[in-house]
């Protein structure tokens, strides 16, 4: 199972990922040295949205889809949850 995701950090920007295992991957972004180095610098950051897939593609096509939007459509998205 795989995991697309977005994240709320601390200055109010979202963040866009894809992890097969969510848990450890929002420790590694809020605790750890091995988050990503946007967040890393925005912490602490929330989590505000997921969805799963079957496969690493799937999930890659949805993260670079969404990752092209803009703030407002994202949040559309949030909110539709």
């Amino acid at each position: 199972m795989y995991f697309v995701y977005i994240l709320e950090c601390a200055d109010k920007s979202l963040y866009v990922g894809c992890t097969n295992n969510l848990d450890r991957r929002l420790k590694q972004h809020n605790d750890s040295k091995w988050g990503a180095h946007y967040t890393k610098l925005r912490r602490p950051v929330i989590l505000m949205y997921k969805e799963t897939f079957q496969t690493l593609k799937e999930a890659r096509q949805r993260e670079a889809e969404i990752k092209g939007w803009r703030r407002e459509k994202k949040f559309k998205l949030i909110n539709s949850v």
